[in-house]
């Protein structure tokens, strides 16, 4: 088998088979070779293959991934067709001198609309009237004793402002609502300012906001960070939002939170175990809204993401600097 040369942008991908369009998007605006490697070869016949190649661009979610990198002497880069990393030892990978780059901010648009979806469709009882109309019974089945709100005068605390949070502020501008936010990184002021957002201290966001939407990346920091001391500072009356990653939330808080009436409802596109088990007691919640970590999804997403992975590949092989480097945590 041949190996790689440092021209060529290695793709790392089940069966190894090319991914047409993305072939001819190197070529014709980067003027770049891709070679297509099988993630299921043995350790030794990925080596071979990938020779030394300086990019390793990964599709899906391979095994001992730093073992390989440790053996491929001129890697400098790993990039992800995806926006979280958490499933990629980051540290391990800077210790041996590989840097990771995840999808650029490709789905945040997309996941941005989402979480505004998802709030929307707790406050109003969404799916319990698509339920009642399509089944046929009309109104029956929902609860209309139950508050319905709108986004009129309700404060929206984001956890987070990077590029998910500043796109939920951004596009609930004009919606009469209030707009805060907080972020343990030090955001410049005029990229604040763009969001409309305002910052609080994280218990005053959690103790006055009527909806709490989490936009926070999943790391060693952030695992089951969100927990019943979160929950006890809410309002009784708040939605809860999670549209990042499933363990950065502890889930059995959330669950006692809904069980005991401390929180008006929630909504998840994903959930600490995917799939969700179907014994999972947030199934049968009608106050709950999930969705299968599908917010990622559109046709705009998947055009950004072979845009960017071609043009970060192609950085490197120049001997230029990449961009959208994950930070080892």
């Amino acid at each position: 088998m041949i190996g790689a040369d440092t021209a060529t942008a290695v793709v790392l991908c089940r069966d190894g088979q090319p991914i047409q369009g993305l072939v001819d998007l190197a070529e014709r605006e980067n003027d770049l070779k891709l070679l297509f490697v099988d993630y299921q070869l043995s350790p030794d016949e990925q080596v071979a293959a990938c020779g030394d190649s300086p990019v390793l661009i990964v599709n899906g979610q391979p095994a001992d991934l730093l073992a390989l990198a440790a053996r491929l002497r001129k890697l400098k880069l790993i990039q992800t067709f995806t926006a979280g990393t958490d499933w990629l030892d980051v540290a391990g990978l800077a210790e041996i001198g590989v840097q990771v780059a995840d999808n650029n901010g490709a789905n945040a648009v997309v996941v941005a609309e989402r979480a505004i979806g998802l709030i929307y469709a707790v406050q109003q009882q969404i799916a319990e009237q698509f339920n009642s109309a399509k089944a046929g019974s009309w109104q029956q089945g929902v609860d209309f004793d139950r508050p319905v709100y709108t986004f009129e005068n309700r404060r929206i605390g984001l956890v987070g402002l990077g590029r998910i949070g500043s796109r939920v502020a951004k596009r609930l501008a004009g919606w009469e609502c209030e707009i805060v936010y907080h972020d343990t990184a030090d955001l410049d002021e005029a990229y604040v300012q763009s969001t409309g957002a305002r910052y609080l201290p994280y218990d005053e966001l959690l103790q006055t906001s009527d909806v709490v939407s989490l936009h926070v990346p999943l790391n060693r920091l952030t695992r089951g960070y969100f927990s019943d001391r979160e929950f006890g500072l809410m309002k009784s009356s708040a939605i809860f939002i999670n549209t990042c990653r499933g363990p950065v939330l502890d889930e059995a808080a959330l669950i006692r939170a809904l069980q005991e009436n401390r929180l008006f409802g929630a909504g998840l596109d994903v959930t600490q175990s995917e799939p969700i088990e179907t014994d999972n007691p947030l199934l049968n919640m009608p106050n709950v809204l999930i969705t299968p970590h599908s917010a990622g999804r559109s046709v705009q997403v998947g055009a950004k993401i072979s845009s960017h992975i071609i043009a970060n590949a192609a950085r490197v092989i120049r001997g230029e600097i990449p961009v959208s480097i994950v930070t080892p945590v």
